[in-house]
């Protein structure tokens, strides 16, 4: 029995928020290997408050450095997955979840990976006797979000997963057989039928 059309119609709505969501959920495992990937960086309790240990630490940057390589990654990842996965849904629908859905994961990975140890880090900046030396946890130099009003607004590398996700799923639809991206027939579904005089079926003679 043919489905009622709403129900039909708001099929590829719930796939582009269920991919979202799904991408999304995906940046806690991605925080927490950035979190295990990058170095913390070593500080140094003084009279005046927490120093860094060295002048001029190298580890921010390589946290950075993670956080770009890691959500670059994950982006054209969960692009070549979703124009796998998803051969029905291929189109703008998939370009807007798949992007969305990268920008969520950066976000989410950002504020997993930065918050593990930092309780611990606050408590030994506020207590700790001077010469104590502990570490600081990861965060991002080079990316955040800020806030105009109510809106936030990404920017940085906090915009890298959502950059790759769509470039690639562009590319890949550069190249698609299916210009169009329409969905694509089923391998079993009827061959439509020629029109008078020519000749495209599997099998079918040459026509003249």
């Amino acid at each position: 029995a043919e489905l009622p059309g709403p129900t039909r119609s708001g099929r590829p709505l719930l796939t582009t928020l269920g991919v979202v969501a799904l991408l999304t959920a995906l940046g806690v495992p991605l925080g927490l290997l950035w979190a295990w990937a990058a170095p913390e960086t070593p500080v140094r309790q003084t009279p005046a408050g927490a120093v860094y240990a060295t002048t001029q630490p190298e580890q921010p940057i390589a946290a950075d450095g993670w956080f770009s390589l890691l959500t670059l990654g994950f982006g054209v990842l969960a692009a070549v997955a979703l124009w796998v996965l998803l051969r029905r849904r291929r189109g703008p629908a998939g370009l807007v979840a798949v992007t969305l859905g990268g920008l969520g994961a950066a976000a989410v990975a950002w504020q997993v990976g930065r918050r593990i140890g930092l309780s611990t880090f606050q408590r030994l900046v506020e207590t700790a006797p001077p010469g104590t030396a502990f570490t600081k946890p990861v965060d991002l130099r080079a990316g955040g979000v800020d806030w105009y009003g109510p809106l936030p607004l990404p920017h940085g590398n906090l915009l890298l997963a959502a950059f790759g996700a769509a470039v690639t799923y562009t590319l890949l639809a550069g190249w698609s057989r299916w210009p169009s991206l329409r969905p694509e027939p089923e391998p079993d579904a009827a061959w439509p039928s020629p029109p008078p005089g020519f000749s495209s079926a599997p099998g079918d003679q040459p026509a003249r």
